[in-house]
């Protein structure tokens, strides 16, 4: 069974002024495996965090199938959707998000707080991923001390802190240098294959995206 599946998946948005329908994505068919790697490509505004947003059900589509594990996403309640984002899904967007009066764990630790998990056995996941990422030394620090790229390692944490089965990472190095983008882009990766998550990556980098096992590209709302 695949992890995810879209089929014949169109989105349109209404435009607030003409209050036209402006089509995004059309008839968008895929199938991401478990432990798969996946670049998503185009042009601005071609659909491509559209398609992120309707894989991490926080958009529906207006037609077509959504499957995560076998389950229809479209006959959820917005109870079981939340616990789907929060059991099964991890975020990374451009912009790290991360809470500035938190320390780095308090940080990475607050998806937690909906489940029901014992606190040592969180903390000392959090501790050992932060560790990975080179951050065993600051968790008690807060994101005003940290560079860029160390802020993107939190929010990489954070995303990976309830052991989702899938990462959805949009343009995740695009406020970053070309040293630190591609130091985040390796350790994705490394941390993709040792987790064995799978990871799709919105990016405009052909060198971030011919990295990934398999690229998708979008283009005018269609993929090819």
């Amino acid at each position: 069974m695949s992890l995810v599946t879209l089929s014949n998946v169109s989105k349109s948005y209404r435009d607030p002024g003409s209050q036209i329908s402006v089509p995004v994505l059309h008839e968008v068919s895929l199938t991401l495996e478990a432990g798969e790697s996946v670049a998503v490509v185009g042009p601005s505004g071609c659909g491509k965090s559209t398609l992120l947003n309707i894989i991490g059900t926080l958009d529906a589509p207006d037609s077509g199938e959504y499957l995560l594990e076998g389950e229809s996403v479209a006959g959820c309640t917005a109870a079981r959707l939340a616990e789907l984002r929060s059991r099964k899904i991890g975020f990374i967007f451009q912009l790290h998000h991360l809470m500035p009066q938190c320390t780095v764990l308090e940080n990475v630790l607050l998806p937690t707080l909906a489940l029901k998990e014992s606190d040592p056995e969180v903390r000392g996941r959090a501790e050992e991923l932060l560790e990975q990422v080179g951050l065993k030394d600051r968790l008690s620090w807060r994101p005003a001390q940290l560079s860029g790229g160390e802020r993107q390692r939190v929010a990489v944490v954070r995303a990976l802190i309830n052991q989702p089965r899938l990462i959805l990472a949009d343009e995740p190095t695009g406020a970053l240098d070309e040293r630190n983008a591609e130091a985040l882009t390796s350790l994705l990766l490394e941390l993709q294959k040792t987790t064995g998550v799978s990871l799709v990556l919105v990016t405009h980098h052909p060198a971030q995206a011919a990295r990934m096992s398999r690229v998708l590209r979008i283009h005018e709302g269609r993929l090819q």
